[in-house]
């Protein structure tokens, strides 16, 4: 593993973090789209869905069950506890995220990684999760003002898949010379869909200023 990979990973373990700490200790999800946390249970759950069956290293098995784990988690916290649910804005987290569903598995189905059911789920959840910021940056849009911690959470999650670009790279370069055209086109994507945010949230830190994002 390499240095780009584990501060990636961390980045990406952060985010979760400062998001659960925002729930536990507000009570509340407002600014949070429970349609993105939805897909990233299916991303988890179905990258990771023979997990018992595969063991690649400790760091590995702990890191797929924290994932699955927080992201059970966030979803039960927005769904059914008797305090946070009530702080959900479902009339602005409208975003229809079915329609970000079957067409990953759709594609899934016509370019996988290889043709068999633990790489078809695979490549589904690489294209997934592309595009599972999605709901949450509308959500963000349609908010007036967005606090710190939703902010702090969506810049980490961004700046984990960069973090990741820097990582293929470096095994490209570095170690295999190995082509991933799946992850690196799915990566790079997802990646573009924060450009925007990035902008905007280096923009009011710069200036001391409440993130607002542009209708």
């Amino acid at each position: 593993m390499n240095l780009f990979r584990l501060v990636g990973d961390m980045t990406h373990l952060l985010s979760i973090v400062v998001l659960l700490l925002k729930i536990r200790t507000t009570k509340s999800c407002a600014g949070i789209s429970l349609k993105t946390q939805e897909l990233y249970v299916l991303v988890f759950l179905s990258r990771y869905l023979f997990f018992f069956t595969t063991y690649i290293s400790l760091y590995n098995s702990i890191m797929k069950l924290v994932f699955i784990g927080t992201s059970i988690a966030i979803v039960w916290y927005i769904r059914y506890h008797k305090v946070v649910k009530q702080t959900y804005n479902k009339d602005e987290d409208t975003f229809k995220h079915y329609f970000l569903i079957l067409p990953s598995f759709f594609l899934a189905l016509l370019i996988p990684h290889a043709f068999n059911t633990v790489e078809i789920l695979w490549t589904f959840s690489i294209y997934l999760e592309a595009v599972a910021i999605l709901p949450q940056l509308v959500l963000l849009q349609r908010s007036r003002n967005i606090d710190n911690l939703t902010g702090n959470y969506v810049f980490l999650l961004g700046a984990y898949r960069a973090l990741y670009i820097l990582n293929w790279v470096y095994r490209f370069y570095m170690e295999d010379h190995k082509v991933r055209w799946i992850p690196w086109l799915s990566g790079l994507a997802q990646t573009a869909l924060y450009v925007d945010f990035f902008y905007y949230y280096i923009k009011s830190w710069k200036n001391r200023e409440l993130l607002k994002l542009p209708a």
